[in-house]
């Protein structure tokens, strides 16, 4: 073999790229194209680092509907990342095994060669695989990727405005509806199955979709800068927050212990990993009847706890009332959670006052939702709910700031409304820029 004069070498090796894929030759041994001295100062750590992630052995334990599985796994294919994926909603005995190794009954699990990261971790996953380069500034931040923030990336990238979507997850809270029945066009759709449709109608844009949280914001001159989670800085010209609810929590002692060890607030996620077992799901609208009944087709019991009376639509109602492995307990207050390493059980008082043990598997939480807005007191108005104030066409208190969807004041919390308010706003937002490049 020929050896190649005038490249760098790395020890007893050079850098060789062969089809755009990195390798590694004897310096000895080359007669294939290497990188030139005058190009690898600035590449040599991207090589490493690359050369790190193909040597990983990452396994991701998911399930098959669960948003923040497919979420990881959407970040490990952007980064280039292989990984093996194990459903364990199918195998039961590498269920046993993902709950060994983390300690805990819910998905999604990523295991990265010894260590365990339990649930989407951005940060973690950005600190391992990520690429933290910053610097570009955009006409519009979106912060959020649910329904309204997904439908405002569409209207912008139309008006062919430079678009950047921050978001933990990409679908938002209506990824965990079961079936959405009331959504034009579809007689009767999955939620994660309609989110899919809207992600891939926004990937068809130029519109960059970064999976990260927003840590805070502030007015940068005559920009906007967000820092996420993960050390990076976004600047942009106008923000969007489309960033939607988080759910309640229960307020009862040891609610954080057990999460993720038998409590749960994703039953599309969680709930393959109890079939057979005994569960209840704690909440009187139509989130909570809807997981009753779609967890009585996989448990082998299902409790609703219900802690005032039902409120959920007539449909709801009847279809619950089809159900022979469902038992209600109306006017239920849960006052503890009990179990060693997983939750066994829940007392609650009913109608007679008394204190009643349940012994189960699992709980499923679903008792409403609070504005996301941690982020945002004191940098835009909020109402007395901390929803975003804003004014018919999504104006907040702050010129070049706009909101859609739950997280705002807006009455009705609806996909279909949170949607039609995304492309509101965008406009709006074009409008704004169009206005402030004349000055």
């Amino acid at each position: 073999m020929k050896k190649n004069q005038g490249y760098l070498t790395c020890g007893t090796f050079v850098m060789s790229g062969i089809k755009g894929n990195l390798g590694l030759v004897r310096k000895e041994d080359c007669d294939v194209p290497v990188i030139p001295e005058s190009l690898v100062t600035g590449q040599i750590f991207l090589f490493y680092q690359i050369l790190s992630v193909l040597m990983s052995k990452v396994t991701v334990y998911s399930t098959q509907h669960c948003q923040y599985c497919r979420m990881a796994k959407a970040f490990l294919d952007k980064h280039g990342v292989p990984y093996e994926s194990i459903d364990v909603g199918e195998d039961e005995r590498a269920a046993e095994k993902m709950i060994a190794l983390s300690g805990q009954r819910g998905v999604p699990v990523i295991v990265v060669d010894d260590e365990v990261i339990v649930g989407f971790d951005s940060q973690r996953l950005n600190e391992l695989f990520g690429d933290t380069t910053t610097g570009d500034t955009y006409d519009v931040l979106i912060v959020g990727a649910g329904p309204a923030g997904l439908t405002a990336g569409v209207y912008c990238g139309r008006k062919m405005l430079r678009t950047v979507i921050i978001s933990e997850n990409i679908g938002g809270q209506a990824l965990e509806s079961w079936a959405i029945e009331n959504y034009m066009g579809f007689r009767i759709i999955p939620g994660e199955d309609l989110m899919k449709k809207f992600e891939e109608q926004v990937r068809t844009l130029n519109i960059r979709l970064e999976l990260d949280r927003v840590t805070g914001i502030v007015k940068d001159g005559d920009l906007f800068a967000a820092k996420t989670i993960s050390d990076q800085v976004f600047k942009a010209r106008a923000v969007i927050f489309a960033q939607g609810n988080k759910p309640k929590k229960l307020g009862v002692a040891n609610e954080e212990q057990y999460l993720g060890r038998g409590l749960s607030i994703c039953s599309t996620c969680d709930g393959p990993l109890y079939k057979g077992k005994k569960v209840a799901v704690v909440g009187g609208g139509n989130s909570a009847l809807q997981t009753a009944v779609e967890m009585s087709q996989i448990a082998r019991e299902v409790s609703l706890i219900v802690r005032h009376e039902i409120r959920a639509d007539p449909v709801y109602v009847d279809l619950l009332k089809t159900k022979k492995n469902i038992t209600v307990f109306p006017n239920a207050q849960i006052t503890s959670l009990e179990g060693e390493k997983f939750l066994s059980s829940i007392t609650f008082r009913g109608d007679s006052g008394k204190d009643q043990k349940l012994q189960l598997d699992g709980l499923f939480i679903e008792i409403g939702w609070l504005p996301n807005t941690d982020i945002l007191d004191g940098f835009v108005a909020l109402n007395e709910k901390k929803e975003i104030a804003v004014d018919c066409n999504g104006h907040t208190s702050v010129p070049g700031v706009f909101a859609a969807g739950d997280v705002t004041s807006v009455k009705s919390k609806q996909i279909i409304i949170a949607a039609g308010d995304g492309a509101k706003v965008a406009l709006e937002t074009f409008e704004y820029l169009v206005a402030r490049s004349k000055d």
